[in-house]
């Protein structure tokens, strides 16, 4: 069923993977409108999209996720051309924990742990002050089995954590939160957050990754063959000013549920600001949020999926190969 259309674009539903709200859907859905000619060109595509942008922003700023399903994306090539058409600056990609890998423009892999392992909810990378404002996904190849990119809306989490334990979020606000991690020197592909302080800091300069691990705020302490990295306090919960609203801005699910590899505990990996350590049960219940309010569309090749990172928090269930989904950070 139509909700909104432009001449190209056409918003639609999809039964029982869409949250719906008073005056919006998550996430929002865009296929091309078949009464447009030709639907079937990438440069149709990536010229209406930047023509619509101010239609395509305002629907973003209200749902917070878009879905573009059905458009001719194939190649890392044409997803990096969508990409581009959006005109939204890149953001290196300096701080974070997963391993990626260049694969064309500004087309890195998603995190490329093991299809076995689940990647818990987090928003990009906020366990650094310089975080991407929007992300990009897309499925190049569809996964055997499994394999969604869940994502769920961040100021719901937050009020939900509020009513439940204000005692907590008021403690978060207070305090904020340290993360602790433990990086080798190369990346390890076995772990969801295996990458290793060269690629972190893009540099094999032991000086050179304390100067840029300074700049983020980061502290490094050198320990055998890697280095133990200690970021914060750093705000755990975020004001969202252009949708005036408190959001639940952290990887605290994420660090204390899923940082674990050889090197790391992930107990260890987040504390209050104050160094106490976080509650397990309330760790936990706020995972069982999460999981409560999510949407996990199935992907499809050709998927393209903007989220604004300033709204949504995402994560990733296990699959079964194959599946190749690609990403792109932008401030």
């Amino acid at each position: 069923m139509a909700a909104q259309a432009t001449e190209y674009f056409i918003e639609t539903r999809l039964r029982n993977h869409q949250k719906h709200y008073d005056s919006f859907s998550f996430p929002s859905i865009l296929s091309p409108n078949p009464k447009s000619s030709p639907s079937d060109s990438l440069s149709v595509f990536t010229k209406e999209i930047k023509s619509q942008k101010p239609f395509l922003e305002s629907l973003l700023l209200k749902s917070g996720a878009l879905l573009f399903r059905g458009f001719p994306v194939e190649t890392a090539k044409d997803f990096n051309d969508v990409v581009e058409a959006f005109g939204f600056q890149e953001l290196p990609y300096v701080g974070g924990a997963a391993p990626r890998t260049n694969v064309v423009g500004r087309v890195f892999t998603a995190n490329e742990s093991p299809p076995d392992q689940k990647i818990p909810f987090h928003h990009e990378m906020a366990q650094v002050p310089e975080f991407p404002s929007k992300l990009f996904f897309f499925c190049e190849v569809e996964p055997g089995c499994g394999g969604e990119t869940p994502i769920v809306l961040s100021h719901i989490v937050y009020e939900k954590m509020k009513e439940k334990y204000p005692e907590f979020v008021g403690r978060l606000e207070e305090h904020g939160l340290i993360y602790t991690r433990v990086l080798g020197e190369d990346d390890d592909p076995s772990s969801p957050i295996g990458r290793g302080w060269k690629s972190t800091f893009l540099t094999s300069d032991k000086t050179v990754a304390e100067e840029r691990a300074a700049k983020l705020g980061m502290k490094l302490e050198w320990i055998g063959d890697g280095v133990k990295s200690i970021m914060g306090p750093i705000p755990a919960i975020k004001y969202d000013e252009s949708r005036q609203r408190k959001i639940w801005f952290n990887s605290m699910v994420a660090a204390y549920t899923g940082w674990e590899d050889a090197r790391n505990d992930p107990v260890k990996a987040v504390t209050f600001g104050d160094g106490q350590p976080l509650p397990a049960d309330i760790i936990y219940d706020c995972l069982k949020i999460l999981d409560d309010e999510c949407v996990a569309i199935p992907w499809k090749k050709g998927d393209v999926l903007l989220i604004d990172n300033w709204a949504v928090l995402h994560s990733r269930r296990p699959f079964d190969l194959p599946r190749r989904v690609l990403a792109s950070l932008c401030k």
